[in-house]
């Protein structure tokens, strides 16, 4: 991907260059396909999984700061939809299709669009209640809309998703796509050690997706990714010190995090019984 820079003006010192790309309609163990507009977010998810490309992109700029911006993005779909078979598309697995150099971009948006003409799934996971301004697209159309929650707990939300939406406008996104019909779910995940994964946070989560009658949940543990800890370790540094050995074990000691596994599927498989929700929970860690 040759890239080049083009401004670092936002107030909050985010670096956005543009690039070009080779490829954006990718095979998934997600889905049959991904697709990921932009390489790096600026939710800055303290346990963001997507680190892990800045081993195949390097940048000077920490995880959070920067934003690559495929700009050639829709034409090169367009090639790729000259000969893909349609099936379902996740967006996005690598960043957050609704980041906010979306508004500035729409790349996602356009590329949805020409996804959902050529008659494949499109199935929205985001952070972002920026997406209900491109809900018209999906309306009448083959797509489901999700939100990853990690946490109830808007205060733990602030600290560990900075730059992402808050819980409530979640959940209004959930809301509105059940107003237009359309398929819904939600990714409870990672749940937060010793923050987000007791047995009454994780009935209130149940109970919350019952209520508005999501169609498919997920739920998922913290897991150690190459690149994560140094982020979680910093922010347990500074926020919450009396548990940062115990983080290190569930992640590091196998034994540890066999047990702990073990215990919170069990209160997760509670949780979904009490839901009554056995039929919408997938395959959970």
């Amino acid at each position: 991907m040759e890239t080049n820079d083009v401004f670092n003006d936002d107030p909050s010192d985010v670096v956005i260059r543009e690039t070009v790309c080779k490829t954006i309609l990718n095979n998934s163990a997600l889905g049959d396909y991904s697709l990921n507009c932009y390489t790096g977010c600026t939710h800055r998810c303290a346990y963001c999984y997507a680190r892990f490309m800045q081993r195949f992109h390097p940048h000077a700029e920490s995880w959070g700061t920067f934003v690559d911006v495929k700009i050639n993005a829709v034409e090169v779909l367009k090639r790729q939809l000259r000969r893909a078979t349609p099936g379902d598309v996740f967006v996005s697995s690598a960043c957050d299709g609704w980041q906010p150099v979306e508004s500035q971009y729409r790349l996602t948006r356009r590329c949805c669009e020409l996804l959902l003409e050529r008659g494949f799934q499109v199935n929205v996971l985001t952070k972002s209640a920026a997406v209900l301004s491109d809900m018209d697209i999906f309306a009448g159309r083959t797509a489901r809309i999700g939100v990853t929650v990690t946490t109830l707990d808007e205060h733990l939300r602030k600290l560990w998703e900075p730059g992402a939406s808050d819980i409530e406008q979640r959940w209004q996104v959930i809301a509105t796509a059940h107003r237009m019909n359309l398929k819904t779910s939600v990714m409870f995940g990672p749940l937060l050690p010793k923050l987000s994964d007791d047995q009454n946070t994780l009935d209130a989560m149940l109970q919350r997706a019952g209520d508005m009658h999501i169609d498919a949940i997920w739920v998922d543990a913290m897991n150690p990714r190459p690149r994560v800890w140094a982020a979680v370790a910093e922010l347990l540094r500074k926020e919450f010190p009396e548990l940062s050995a115990y983080y290190r074990k569930i992640l590091f000691d196998p034994t540890v995090r066999a047990q702990y596994l073990g215990e919170l599927r069990a209160r997760i498989a509670l949780a979904t019984q009490r839901a009554k929700l056995t039929d919408r929970v997938g395959a959970c860690m």
